[in-house]
């Protein structure tokens, strides 16, 4: 199999969309994750894989602390601007700091993790986080799939 055969085959594999998030010496720090997921319900736990090259990594095993920001279908403009590699993805967002992470208060789902484990995955690390404090409204999610946002289908408007 090659990269780009398995690159097809995940594309195909819906995910949700979030705004990870950190701060250092009071500068915030985001990306763009779809490799996010639920991992545990006692405790409460979350698991977020980042590019070993990712500034916003760095920050994360610095610090030990990481924010999910979990996106809603209409966010599609904030996941694009936080998925590019440039500098100032903050400036002109609405965003606060809760816990003392950065928080984007126009998403739905928020979490607070603390970093309770990292494991080796290929180019990537699978950071573990125990969730210290979350807060949700109803909405229907961001989801990416074959290389295009959407929202589940039962969330999709009716035609």
């Amino acid at each position: 199999m090659t990269e780009q055969d398995f690159r097809d085959l995940m594309a195909g594999v819906c995910a949700p969309v979030t705004v990870v998030t950190a701060t250092e010496d009071e500068t915030p720090y985001g990306a763009t994750v779809s490799a996010f997921a639920s991992l545990s319900l006692c405790p409460p736990m979350v698991s977020v894989a980042l590019d070993r090259g990712s500034g916003l990594l760095a920050r994360v095993l610095a610090t030990g602390r990481f924010g999910v920001n979990v996106l809603g279908a209409q966010q599609e403009a904030l996941a694009l601007r936080f998925a590019r590699r440039s500098a100032g993805r903050f400036a002109g967002v609405g965003w606060e700091y809760d816990h003392g992470l950065p928080r984007l208060p126009d998403a739905p789902g928020w979490l607070v993790c603390e970093l309770a484990s990292v494991v080796e995955g290929g180019d990537h690390l699978l950071l573990l986080g125990a969730v210290v404090h979350a807060r949700t409204a109803t909405a229907a999610p961001l989801v990416y799939g074959h290389r295009t946002f959407g929202t589940h289908s039962a969330f999709a408007p009716v035609a």
